[in-house]
């Protein structure tokens, strides 16, 4: 369970670096990356998704 922990805040690095490619193209090209914002709230999502599932897998544990 210690690599799921880790693995879990990986999704938020993640959805920061989609976040700046998508600012970053919007700034430089002007244009809107909607993939890079797609995955970004994808992860943002599986952070949270995860995050719950591994309170509940703890809970059954005990």
């Amino acid at each position: 369970m210690r690599y799921s922990k880790f693995f879990q805040y990986a999704y938020l690095i993640f959805a920061v670096l989609f976040i700046y490619d998508a600012i970053n193209k919007y700034i430089k090209e002007g244009i809107v990356a909607y993939t890079s914002l797609l995955l970004a709230a994808t992860a943002v999502f599986m952070f949270f998704f995860r995050r719950r599932f591994a309170k509940k897998m703890e809970n059954k544990d005990q």
